[in-house]
């Protein structure tokens, strides 16, 4: 999957908030989660985690809106690997591609 210069300039600043390992994301497996007024800032603030649409509804919250301190405390490597095929839909193309070219095994997991 290729991003041309354009494209790969434009977002640049979504790449650049992405941590090095997908293992730094070490959000909650279980429980309740209530995201910060500068992520959820109108509408639903608390997910349960056990809530498959509560947590799609969550990560793309934070994987669209977090910085880094925000993706590595909100989101669980696992659970991302696990629910990417359909959470990857929610998201804009920049997002997808950027988790999805620094992390070929959330590629690998939508295949």
């Amino acid at each position: 999957m290729t991003v041309d210069h354009a494209t790969a300039s434009r977002w640049a600043h979504v790449a650049e908030r992405l941590p090095s390992h997908l293992e730094e994301l070490s959000g909650p497996a279980t429980g309740t989660v209530e995201l910060p007024l500068h992520l959820a800032w109108s509408g639903l603030r608390r997910f349960e985690v056990s809530d498959e649409k509560l947590l799609l509804g969550l990560y793309r919250i934070v994987l669209t809106n977090g910085l880094r301190d925000d993706l590595t405390g909100y989101l669980n490597a696992d659970l991302l690997v696990r629910y990417w095929p359909r959470l990857r839909i929610a998201l804009g193309k920049p997002v997808r591609i950027c988790w999805e070219q620094r992390f070929p095994e959330l590629a690998a997991a939508a295949a």
